[in-house]
C-alpha cells in the first residue's frame, strides 16, 4: 500500500500581492510544528510539494528532519486566481461548474486535470512507500473531488480555514482505498 500525506500549507502572509512567493505568518511557521509532530514517527520516503514557497516551507522542517530534498512539481500549485477570484460566490460558481473560471484563473477542472496528472507520477514512482506532498486547498480539494465526486463547495468549505491540514490517502497501485484526516489548525481565510 502507498501512504500519500497530503499537507495544505500553514498560515500565509495574505496581503502578500506574489501568490508563488507568499510566505508564511509567524503563526504559521509555529503552527507547521504540528505537521512535524505527526510526521516525524512515520517512515517517510519522498517529500514532494507545489513550487510555492508556502507549501514548501510548511513541510520543509520534516525533510530535513529526515533528511529529504523537497521535489517540486509545477502541476502541483494552487488555482491561478484572476480577477475576483477568491470570494465565496465565486467558489460556488466553480464547484457548481467545474469548467467555469473567472477572466485570468483557472477552473476546477483545469487544476484537478494537473494535479491528478501530478499524482498519477507520484503514485507510480513511489509503490508501496510512504510520500509527503505539500499543497493548498483548491489544489486538494480536486483530488478529493476526483475520488468522490460528491466532494463540492460545502466541503471545500469546511477545510478552508484549516492551515495547515493532513489528510492521508491510501492507494493499492492507482486505487483509493483508504483516507483518514489526521490534523489541523483552525486560522481564518482571508482574500
Amino acid at each position: 500500500m502507498t501512504k500519500i500525506y497530503f499537507v495544505r500549507h500553514a498560515q500565509p502572509e495574505h496581503a502578500w500581492e506574489d501568490d508563488r512567493t507568499r510566505p508564511l505568518t509567524g503563526e504559521g511557521k509555529k503552527d507547521s510544528a504540528i505537521v512535524f509532530e505527526f510526521l516525524k514517527d512515520k517512515h517517510i520516503d519522498a517529500f514532494y510539494s507545489s513550487p510555492y514557497k508556502r507549501s514548501m516551507d510548511t513541510i520543509a522542517d520534516s525533510a530535513d528532519f529526515f533528511g529529504k530534498d523537497i521535489i517540486t512539481d509545477e502541476d502541483l500549485r494552487e488555482r491561478e486566481k484572476g480577477v475576483n477570484g477568491n470570494n465565496h460566490g465565486m467558489f460556488q460558481k466553480r464547484w457548481d461548474d467545474h469548467n467555469y473560471h473567472e477572466e485570468g484563473g483557472e477552473s476546477i477542472a483545469m487544476v484537478q486535470k494537473r494535479n491528478m496528472r501530478a499524482l498519477t507520477e507520484i503514485l507510480r514512482d513511489n509503490i508501496d512507500k510512504e510520500v509527503v506532498v505539500g499543497t493548498h486547498g483548491t489544489a486538494l480539494s480536486t483530488i478529493l473531488n476526483f475520488y468522490d465526486k460528491g466532494f463540492g463547495c460545502d466541503d471545500f468549505l469546511r477545510i478552508i480555514d484549516w492551515m495547515p491540514y493532513v489528510i492521508e490517502l491510501d492507494f493499492e497501485g492507482d486505487k483509493l482505498v483508504g483516507k483518514v484526516e489526521h490534523c489541523y489548525v483552525l486560522k481564518e481565510f482571508k482574500k
